[in-house]
């Protein structure tokens, strides 16, 4: 809390730790006096057995080294046992992205009803597309924050931390014509967020999860198909066409540069024109005669 993580973060971080000391009762440990690098170790290799991925490892290491530093820092131990304890090696994974002329037929093919629930699912697809939010982010969305006179929306991302996002002029209308058929339909509500399920109650981001996954199997093969590929396709379509890596790493909401430079790794194409046009020895300009 004092490091401001979000209630998912501390939530995760809790179960890291309570899944680590159930490990340690089955090696008869009866104290975090008696743990020691190889029990940690001897962890990680249950972890990999049980078919976790070296991230979701990495990431309960992570845990266990920040415990461990506050526990020698309060004076509980006098040794870190983790010191000795080597991460797993990850290997670098590209995001998984729709590409644009998919994007392009889901939103000119998909069949979208014209009532409240159809263009609730239009609407979702819609500003997860346009905007990179995170379906957290979407689902806590309220009215105050959208600004028609100023085309822009007020995102509350991770850590409680607020930035801007633009609101493109296409989505505008759109967004006028769902909000005065949410009203419509549900007169008598004092729900603040943007989107309501059918009871009027406020659509969840789970129930995100399963309308985004329902209508990209339909359209793409791509191996996931969740909210956060409309985000990767968000993104990964921006530094394709050019845009300034410090302006997605913005409308991300992303801490740092390192989280956003993993969309350059999907420019190859764009690169390769590049290479062609720019480079002596690329081919594109000698003559074919030439030995």
């Amino acid at each position: 809390m004092e490091r401001r993580f979000s209630p998912h973060t501390i939530d995760a971080y809790q179960n890291d730790l309570v899944q680590f000391i159930s490990f340690c009762d089955t090696q008869c440990l009866t104290s975090i006096l008696e743990v020691r690098h190889s029990h940690i170790r001897s962890w990680v290799v249950s972890l990999m057995q049980a078919g976790q991925s070296t991230r979701s490892i990495n990431r309960r290491l992570s845990c266990l080294k920040t415990y461990f530093k506050y526990l020698k820092k309060r004076g509980f131990i006098d040794k870190d046992p983790m010191k000795k304890v080597v991460s797993p090696k990850t290997g670098a994974r590209l995001p998984v992205y729709v590409q644009e002329p998919q994007m392009a037929a889901l939103f000119s093919v998909a069949p979208f009803g014209s009532d409240y629930m159809g263009q609730l699912h239009r609407i979702i697809l819609e500003i997860l597309y346009a905007t990179g939010m995170r379906r957290s982010e979407l689902a806590s969305l309220r009215l105050a924050d959208i600004d028609f006179s100023r085309a822009v929306m007020r995102v509350r991302g991770k850590g409680n931390k607020d930035r801007l996002c633009p609101l493109p002029p296409y989505l505008a209308p759109l967004l006028e014509q769902f909000i005065g058929l949410r009203q419509s339909s549900f007169p008598s509500t004092t729900e603040t967020v943007l989107l309501l399920n059918r009871k009027g109650q406020p659509f969840s981001p789970e129930s995100i999860y399963y309308v985004v996954h329902k209508y990209l199997s339909r359209f793409t093969t791509a191996e996931q198909q969740s909210p956060h590929v409309l985000r990767h396709s968000f993104a990964t379509h921006l530094s394709n066409n050019g845009a300034d890596l410090n302006a997605i790493k913005s409308l991300l909401g992303h801490a740092n540069l390192a989280a956003t430079q993993i969309y350059m790794h999907n420019n190859i194409e764009r690169l390769k024109k590049v290479y062609d046009q720019a480079h002596p020895n690329s081919g594109s300009d000698q003559d074919e005669t030439e030995p």
